[in-house]
């Protein structure tokens, strides 16, 4: 695993195999030992399409014949609907579980499905919002370790702001 210099880092386990949070949890471990001290950890569950039922099992069997056409233009060939019961037996890791262990080791915690996209941007816009400025600043300019280079003029840290709609600064780029 390369984290020279990382701010950031996304650590994936597989919601339905335990094993998995143990390996994510080792490398969550290594991370805080040799990694940027400030470095923002978030700790993903992914596979969830797999454990939540599919939205086709879970209405009546009462469907008229052109939504019937519209699931077969769009579901994976050979994939089968899930019942509710069926996820949940797939599931071996406990989202309370994993957001606990996130929460006691100061990660960022989310769930997400690689295969629909389900929180993939959610994880990377709060990762954002997660690093302080300065340290992009900072490494940007080659400016790391530089006395008053991890704060702003007033001595405060400030995070990335991802909001269009705010008004720039005078000295803002406006890019």
């Amino acid at each position: 695993m390369y984290y020279r210099n990382a701010q950031a880092a996304v650590v994936v386990y597989d919601v339905t195999k335990a094993a998995s949070l143990e390996k994510a949890k080792t490398w969550v471990k290594e991370l805080q030992r040799q990694a940027n001290p400030n470095i923002v950890i978030a700790l993903a569950g992914n596979k969830i399409d797999l454990v939540q039922p599919s939205p086709s099992a879970s209405t009546s069997g009462a469907t008229t014949e052109s939504e019937d056409e519209a699931d077969d233009a769009t579901a994976t060939p050979g994939e089968a609907t899930t019942t509710a019961a069926e996820a949940e037996n797939l599931r071996q890791v406990p989202r309370e579980e994993a957001q606990a262990y996130a929460q006691e080791a100061g990660l960022l915690f989310f769930e997400t499905s690689a295969k629909t996209g389900e929180g993939v941007v959610e994880v990377f816009t709060e990762i954002a919002k997660n690093i302080p400025i300065e340290h992009i600043l900072a490494s940007s300019r080659g400016a790391a370790g530089r006395p008053g280079s991890a704060a702003n003029r007033n001595g405060t840290q400030e995070a990335v702001n991802l909001d269009p709609n705010q008004a720039k600064g005078r000295d803002a780029c406006n890019c």
